[in-house]
C-alpha cells in the first residue's frame, strides 16, 4: 500500500513555540491537517468528539491498546491520549498530508513503528524546534504568566531531557521569531513535498 501524504510530527519543549507554528502552518495550508488524537479526558468547553479529540471512556481505549490500534499512546496527568493507526492511514493512504505535534517519547514510538510500516516509510518527516536557549526558554515560560515557579522548575527540567533527543529528528529548526519559524517549517514542508511527488 503506499501514500502520497506526508506525515509530519512536531516536537519541542513547553515554551519552544511549538503550537504557534503548527497552527499557522494549518493556517497557511489547505492540504495539511491536524491528526486528531485520543483521549480519555472529559470534554472540554465546546470541543466535540472527532473534531477536537476523538473521545474515549479508560475501557474502550485500553480494549484499543491491547488490539494495536494505536501508534502511540501515553498517560499523562492520570488520562490516556493516543494517536489512532486507523486515523492516520486512512488520511496519508487519500493523499492527505498531516501535522502532528507529539513529545518526545511519542514521536520515538512513530519512528520505531516506521522501520516496519509501508505506510510510514518515506512518509514521515519528525522535526524538532529547539529553543534559542534554555533561558530564552525560562523566559517564554514566565511570559505566559500561567505557571507556577514550581511548575516552570519542573517544564525547565523536561525541556533539558526533550532537547538531548533533537539529534534523533530528520530536522532541527532552532526557534526565533513566529513568522521566522512559520518560514522554516513551511520550507521544510515544501521541500519534503518535491521530494516525495
Amino acid at each position: 500500500m503506499s501514500a502520497s501524504g506526508l506525515l509530519l510530527i512536531v516536537s519541542g519543549p513547553a515554551g519552544s513555540g511549538k503550537t504557534t507554528v503548527c497552527a499557522s502552518l494549518l493556517k497557511k495550508f489547505n492540504s495539511i491537517e491536524r491528526v486528531i488524537t485520543a483521549t480519555t479526558r472529559p470534554s472540554r468547553g465546546t470541543e466535540q468528539d472527532g473534531i477536537d479529540y476523538h473521545f474515549f471512556d479508560t475501557q474502550t481505549f485500553e480494549d484499543k491498546i491491547k488490539n494495536g490500534e494505536f501508534y502511540e499512546h501515553a498517560l499523562v496527568h492520570g488520562n490516556r491520549y493516543g494517536t489512532l493507526k486507523e486515523t492516520v492511514r486512512e488520511k496519508l493512504s487519500h493523499g492527505i498530508d498531516l501535522l502532528l505535534n507529539i513529545d518526545v517519547q511519542g514521536a520515538a514510538s512513530f519512528r520505531t513503528t516506521a522501520l516496519n510500516d509501508p505506510l510510514l516509510q518515506n512518509h514521515l518527516i519528525t522535526l524538532f524546534i529547539m529553543p534559542p536557549s534554555v533561558d530564552e526558554l525560562e523566559k517564554r515560560l514566565r511570559g505566559r504568566a500561567t505557571d507556577s515557579e514550581a511548575e516552570i522548575a519542573r517544564r525547565l527540567e523536561i525541556a533539558k531531557d526533550e532537547m538531548l533527543e533533537a539529534p534523533h529528528y530528520d530536522h532541527i529548526l532552532k526557534s526565533d521569531t513566529p513568522e521566522a519559524d512559520l518560514t522554516a517549517l513551511e520550507k521544510i514542508y515544501l521541500q519534503a513535498k518535491a521530494t516525495h511527488l
